[in-house]
């Protein structure tokens, strides 16, 4: 599994190398309500994908692992504890 999670991880590091290396226009991105000033078309473009990624695992986490570990944790609650065997007392 870890050979598998490293291939993949050098090919998205490949893939961005190659995307920032074939776009290096300047671009001024204006965003309505701030403004980015020049930067390669590249970098532009690797950090929307890396944010467009992390908003996507953020709304992942929360729509699907935070509901899935309140039921966990309320399944875990109302489990019975085993009964308890006495021992001779002292």
């Amino acid at each position: 599994m870890r050979v598998i999670r490293l291939l993949i991880a050098l090919v998205c590091l490949a893939a961005g190398a190659i995307l920032g290396a074939l776009n290096r226009q300047i671009v001024s991105i204006d965003l309505g309500v701030g403004f980015i000033p020049a930067t390669s078309l590249g970098i532009a473009l690797i950090v929307a994908l890396l944010i467009g990624a992390l908003i996507g695992g953020l709304a992942i986490s929360a729509s699907v692992v935070l509901p899935l570990r309140r039921r966990l944790a309320r399944a875990q609650r109302t489990v019975v504890a085993p009964p308890t065997i006495a021992g001779p007392e002292v």
